[in-house]
């Protein structure tokens, strides 16, 4: 069987903010989704509707990856406390396409660490070594929960502007 390691960057899900529009407006979408084993798959798909129609069809496979990632734990949380749904929040800005997934339950996002074997626990792992930045932090508002989210640069030659 083959093995695959990475080096896990020691920076991944740190309570950091995602990019943050310079004229306080970013272009967004937003989609509420009910926390169901549907989620990720519609999530998947308003993605790749977007991107499709954009200059940033370059980008996705690669987002539908953190889209699909992000929301499938998000809906696991939100099953486990009974929380009824979860907000997936689309942005570019700086040259950067920014995947934040909201959700309202407690608990900081943790990478698994699975077995060879292991079925499950990698999710947070791929979306660490997929993305540009990546972590999460609490709602402003107060209500609980967190939102998580990924970064990507949006130039096709992949390179982040400073």
């Amino acid at each position: 069987m083959a093995t695959c390691s990475a080096t896990r960057r020691q920076t991944a899900w740190t309570r950091t903010r995602p990019p943050q529009p310079t004229n306080g407006q970013a272009p967004h979408a937003v989609l509420d989704l009910a926390a169901v084993p549907t989620a990720p798959g519609c999530a998947r798909s308003w993605i790749r509707q977007i991107l499709s129609g954009s200059q940033l069809a370059h980008l996705s496979d690669t987002t539908e990856l953190i889209v699909s990632e992000l929301t499938t734990n998000a809906m696991l949380a939100c099953r486990r406390y009974g929380r009824p749904f979860i907000r997936l929040i689309l942005t570019l800005d700086r040259s950067e396409l920014a995947v934040l997934v909201r959700d309202y339950c407690p608990g900081a996002p943790q990478s698994g660490h699975p077995g060879q074997d292991d079925e499950n626990g990698r999710g947070l792992l791929l979306v660490e070594a997929v993305s540009g930045r990546c972590g999460w932090y609490l709602p402003d508002d107060g209500t609980p929960g967190k939102v998580v989210w990924a970064a990507l640069s949006s130039r096709r030659d992949g390179v982040r502007p400073a």
